[in-house]
């Protein structure tokens, strides 16, 4: 690990266990689908098989007479249909192939089943579009007929910094390219599950849901019902891997088993099988990339014009919120003078895309680190320099105009550059004879904002809570997804309040014991997220002190000192002990006065809630600020491609990260090899690739994706950098680990086959033909 200067931290920058890995690792703990209540009922849903179509006729005599089948709704019985976030609970109007039209609740699974095939539909089917090109034809079929040439308004931003057309006329050199990413699914083990019931001593709505964001979920239940947000419980089960694929689609399946469950007074448990999951959960955007780049002969980027559209599919998920970080990163982590990029999102009779890890920055860097060395090609230049050339610094000015410090990507480059021996091999594989099997090394740069920045207020809230014994529980409005939040904020906790790390439980997230955070995502949990922890820590340790000295807990015998010269300055609480600072001998347990504490009445709990600074931007120009702080990454991976089937193996993957402050080492690394092998997987081999807006592979057997036997070597390397914007200097990673290494694989790809990979994945077709056969 790369330091910087050497903080005195207890707890923090340790690799401490994970607080949740034994029950997880020992098959103790229980996800949604194991839960269990008598006498609960099983749901299910019928979808349409068409990607535009419209009911003109169902029927559901058959399946209500079905004995044991006590519910079945179809979208003719619902008071609410479309949902307060714009997705359809049930419909009529056919959008894509996986849109509802019924759903059922049954005694046994076999019934469900039973009862879905019974119900009769007649469909009409209407034209549809599926590609971005065809959404953008004049006259196509509109998606939704608000949205004019299928344009989703919300979602279109700009980028106005310097003048563009001075720009290229400064330019040596003006190169044009086009490239195109896919559709990828999340892959996560658990598909979403969920149990609903009413609470018989409250009357509330309780729901335990496989999701990311609890209090998010929780608003479809309330929509559906038409019940107050007071009248649903939503307990977050342990999750099974989301990577942002159970944000939105969760809330609808977790509404749906809430409404049986409602006209059934049963419990209503639903879990998607895996078929259900890749036609209902969203998948990443894919998008058209069309950059123009300008650079003076001696390679300094001039100009950079840019159109970046993604297929939202047919139903917007976040694609607002993500086009707006696509914005404010449409000219990669480079300084260029000159900018003028648009970023929309276009509605397709497809699977609606959404939130997946990474967030348009996998996309983008895929073209964005690509054009860079074709534009190093064009000039005559080593890539890696024209990079050194242009690459953000401290007093860079980024594309939406403010300058930024603690910038040390060069070093991360430059590190790694010399770490994998990159300026000689790539030299060599260049020149290497026309072999069957050829390797080849390709390097990406990225820099990613931290946080939500000026996306969405970035607040979080803390409740914590000191027992009689010692022990410490906190609270948050954050959720575990499987990305160590858990174990990252019990070191922050302890960290703050100066006890040990064993010592804090943090239970799963339950909404009637903490206010809404806002969603677990875009890798915010330690950056700014746990700045709650860190605030109600620190807030709390003051009170304990206090206490300590109201309570006289200090043996002073045999000293010269008296209590009316003490004052809480004088003491400090470390290691779950309280000690004089002039006089570190004199000590007492935390416990004894946790313990005395109890029986006197004193506070033993704080709340707090942090609010990051205002980060105002212009809307038309994307000017201003946009995050408070960024993380920057550098990727190399070393391939071997097989000429004669176009199959790219990858051998290795170097991955060198800015963390800010690394609070867990051992966490951070986890995450880095989990995004390699995402970032693999997106690279080289997945793509769901609807046809006509069906999605043909529904399961794992014809939907291809990396195993433990295709993990490359990788070699993994973590900078600090001395930021202090996040909480302990900490930065983003989840994110940042996974989205260069396509577009590093990309260019080894072109290392080795001199064939430029302008389309993802670098499978078959594109290696070998250059094109995908659609």
């Amino acid at each position: 690990m790369n330091q910087v200067k050497e903080e005195n931290y207890n707890v923090i920058r340790r690799s401490k266990p994970r607080i949740d890995g034994v029950e997880k690792v020992s098959g103790r703990a229980l996800y949604a689908a194991d839960l269990y209540m008598e006498g609960m009922l099983y749901a299910g849903v019928l979808r349409s098989p068409y990607s535009s179509a419209r009911v003109t006729r169902i029927n559901t005599d058959k399946a209500k007479a079905i004995e044991g089948v006590e519910a079945v709704v179809t979208f003719a019985d619902l008071r609410k249909t479309k949902s307060w976030a714009g997705y359809m609970y049930l419909t009529d109007r056919i959008r894509y192939a996986g849109d509802c039209v019924a759903m059922v609740a049954a005694k046994s699974k076999s019934l469900v089943e039973d009862a879905l095939e019974a119900i009769e539909v007649e469909y009409e089917e209407l034209p549809g579009v599926y590609t971005i090109d065809d959404a953008l034809e004049e006259g196509a079929p509109l998606v939704h007929e608000e949205y004019e040439k299928n344009i989703f308004k919300d979602s279109l931003f700009h980028i106005r910094k310097g003048d563009i057309e001075k720009g290229f006329e400064q330019a040596d050199v003006i190169l044009e390219r086009e490239y195109r990413t896919q559709y990828i699914e999340h892959s996560y083990i658990e598909p979403e599950a969920v149990l609903a019931y009413m609470d018989p001593n409250s009357g509330l709505m309780t729901v335990q849901a496989s999701a990311q964001n609890p209090f998010f979920t929780r608003r479809y239940v309330s929509d559906i019902l038409g019940i107050p947000l007071n009248k649903v419980r939503m307990i977050q089960a342990i999750l099974g891997g989301t990577f942002g694929g159970k944000e939105e689609g969760i809330g609808l399946v977790t509404a749906r088993a809430a409404y049986l469950a409602y006209q059934t007074k049963r419990p209503v448990k639903f879990v998607f099988s895996r078929e259900d999951s890749f036609l209902e959960s969203s998948k990443r955007h894919p998008f058209r990339l069309r950059y123009k780049i300008g650079a003076t002969k001696e390679g300094r980027i001039v100009a950079f014009e840019g159109e970046q559209v993604d297929n939202c599919g047919a139903y917007n998920n976040q694609t607002q919120f993500m086009n707006w970080r696509a914005n404010v990163h449409s000219s990669g982590p480079y300084e260029i003078e000159n900018i003028k990029t648009d970023t929309y999102g276009v509605f397709t009779n497809n699977i609606h895309s959404g939130a997946m890890r990474g967030y348009s920055s996998p996309s983008l860097i895929f073209g964005q680190e690509q054009l860079i060395e074709e534009l190093a090609e064009e000039l005559g230049m080593d890539e890696v320099e024209l990079r050194r050339i242009n690459c953000l610094k401290d007093g860079s000015v980024t594309a939406t105009g403010i300058p930024v410090e603690y910038v040390i990507l060069q070093d991360v480059m430059d590190d790694t550059v010399e770490r994998t021996d990159y300026i000689r091999k790539h030299a060599e594989y260049k020149q290497q004879p026309d072999t069957r099997f050829r390797k080849g090394i390709g390097l990406a740069i990225c820099y990613r904002g931290c946080g939500l920045g000026a996306e969405s207020p970035d607040a979080s809230g803390c409740m914590m809570i000191v027992n009689e014994d010692g022990s410490v529980s906190i609270a948050s409005g954050l959720a575990e997804n499987g990305q160590g939040l858990k174990t990252a904020y019990a070191q922050i906790a302890a960290e703050a309040l100066g006890v040990h790390y064993e010592d804090i439980q943090f239970p799963q997230l339950d909404s009637f014991a903490i206010a809404d955070s806002g969603m677990t995502v875009a890798s915010r949990g330690t950056v700014m997220g746990a700045q709650s922890v860190r605030k109600a820590g620190e807030k709390l340790k003051k009170v304990m002190i206090k206490n300590a000295l109201e309570l006289r807990s200090f043996s002073l015998e045999g000293t010269d000192l008296t209590y009316e010269q003490l004052t809480e300055e004088d003491i400090d609480l470390k290691d779950a002990v309280f000690f004089l600072k002039d006089h570190p001998e004199i000590t007492v347990p935390f416990t004894s006065v946790t313990g005395a504490c109890i029986w006197t009445g004193k506070q033993m709990a704080a709340y707090e809630w942090f609010m990051p600074e205002d980060l105002p931007q212009d809307h038309e120009t994307g000017q201003g600020k946009a995050f408070p702080t960024f993380a920057y990454g550098c990727v190399i991976a070393e391939v071997e491609v097989d000429m004669r089937t176009g199959y790219v193996d990858l051998k290795k993957v170097t991955a060198s990260h800015d963390v800010g402050r690394a609070i867990n080492p051992a966490l951070i690394k986890g995450q880095i090899y989990g995004g390699i092998v995402m970032g693999q997987g997106y690279g080289i081999m997945e793509d769901v690739a609807p046809k006509n807006g069906r999605v043909k592979n529904r399961n794992f057997d014809s939907y291809i994706l990396p195993t433990s036997m295709d993990a490359p070597e990788m070699d993994v390397q973590i900078f600090e950098s001395g930021d202090p914007a996040g909480t302990y200097g900490a930065k983003s990673i989840g994110e940042p680990a996974t989205e260069a290494v396509a577009a590093a694989i990309a260019n080894a790809v072109y290392n080795a086959t001199g064939r430029r990979i302008r389309e993802n994945p670098c499978d078959l077709e594109t290696v070998l033909l250059g094109k995908k056969l659609r």
